[in-house]
């Protein structure tokens, strides 16, 4: 007899047990993915929030906006991706925060039609530096937002004067162009044996260099200093696909001005359409950086004609 109670026992208290941890386990289950879902809409908000933020660093015709820094509760990644497809391609932001020592996971991406964003991907920290510089060929066509984690520590060896006197306004104690230590990531302008290797040629009558810069086994080339900061600090695929989206871009733009070009065509003539219509081309065509060369050269004539017809001008 009591043997079998022994027994009635023992199952009454596995049966108790196991319906115990099965219970536990549906909460916990539950109780997760409560969590899961709450921080999913979060990292989306932030990225929205992101967005709205980038803001103020698209006005006016400044050379270089002042760094702004963007502060995050957590350790966050910032994953600034871009598609080609559509009129103007589009740029996304996609968020990831550690939150009890481990990554989120959301596939929540938060699409941008009108920004063009620089940065490794993922760039990860709790503080970035973020900074604009305005993108012309030969109007304005956009401002270029560059993200760089705020830990980071990047030396311009050798670089012009010019870039020297820029990092020095834009540096927030990341950007160096002296006093560089070994732990730095070195972006050299006179070797090629750096992290980051730049080709950089002067341009004639001040204007702004152009090249190419080296990662690895890729050469991303640029016209003017705002696509070389982006060549720098972005990741390859990204700098590609954004250009190919600005270039869009300078198309719709060069077609707007064609139209202004005939809307004014009975007070005078501005001798642009046929520039225009080649530029717009150019920019249709474009397959990648190494077409910048020809498109600079068919911008600088657009420029030209612009500012020598000074009763005409369309910009």
């Amino acid at each position: 007899m009591k043997k079998g109670g022994y027994l009635e026992i023992s199952f009454g208290w596995l049966f108790a047990l196991i319906v115990g941890a099965f219970i536990l386990f549906l909460a916990v289950y539950f109780a997760t993915s409560i969590i899961n879902q709450g921080q999913q809409e979060q990292d989306a908000q932030t990225g929205k929030n992101i967005g709205i933020l980038l803001n103020p660093l698209e006005i006016g015709f400044q050379d270089a906006i002042s760094p702004s820094i963007l502060d995050f509760p957590s350790e966050t990644r910032i994953y600034a991706s871009c598609t080609e497809s559509g009129d103007f391609g589009t740029q996304y932001i996609k968020i990831s925060q550690k939150s009890f020592g481990k990554w989120t996971d959301t596939n929540i991406k938060v699409p941008f039609q009108n920004k063009y964003i620089f940065s490794e991907i993922p760039v990860e920290e709790k503080e970035f530096m973020v900074f604009s510089k305005p993108f012309e060929m030969p109007f304005k066509i956009a401002d270029l937002i560059y993200i760089l984690p705020l830990d980071k520590k990047y030396c311009f060896k050798d670089s012009p004067e010019d870039i020297e006197y820029e990092i020095s306004y834009l540096s927030k104690g990341n950007l160096f162009y002296e006093n560089c230590t070994e732990s730095m990531i070195d972006i050299c302008f006179s070797s090629d044996n750096c992290d980051v290797n730049v080709e950089y040629n002067k341009g004639a009558y001040g204007e702004e260099g152009n090249g190419y810069v080296q990662k690895e086994d890729s050469k991303l080339y640029f016209e003017g200093d705002a696509l070389m900061y982006a060549a720098i600090f972005s990741d390859v695929d990204s700098y590609e696909c954004n250009l190919i989206r600005l270039n869009k871009r300078i198309e719709k733009l060069a077609n707007l001005y064609n139209s202004k070009a005939d809307f004014i065509s009975g007070k005078c003539d501005t001798n642009l359409k046929s520039d225009l219509s080649l530029l717009a081309s150019s920019a249709r065509t474009f397959r990648d950086s190494s077409d910048l060369t020809i498109l600079k050269l068919i911008s600088d004539e657009v420029k030209n004609k612009n500012e020598d017809n000074i009763k005409c001008r369309l910009w």
